[in-house]
């Protein structure tokens, strides 16, 4: 599995995919100005549903809002429900 971060101004996509196929997607927004990052949609194919990869996906962008010391707001209720059962993010996590 690879990730690739195509960042776009205040915006971008983080794309999962394996050697043949896209996996899935989160998107995302920034606001430098209030070192906030916030997580729009996370997507995961539907052939590849089941398996832990929208996990993957919101552990990804966790690691590149820490990279660049940023709060992370999940408004995509996937992404939130997520990070509210991970254990180390509490450091992180904007609940609004």
């Amino acid at each position: 599995m690879k990730y690739e971060n195509n960042r776009s101004g205040n915006g971008g996509v983080l794309i999962l995919s394996n050697e043949d196929d896209e996996v899935g997607r989160l998107t995302y927004t920034i606001f430098p100005e209030e070192n906030k990052l916030i997580i729009s949609f996370v997507l995961v194919h539907p052939k590849f549903e089941g398996r832990g990869m929208g996990k993957y996906l919101v552990e990804e962008g966790i690691k590149f809002a820490r990279e660049n010391d940023w709060k992370v707001y999940p408004h995509c209720s996937y992404a939130r429900s997520v990070m509210k059962r991970m254990k180390d993010v509490d450091d992180i996590l904007l609940e609004r």
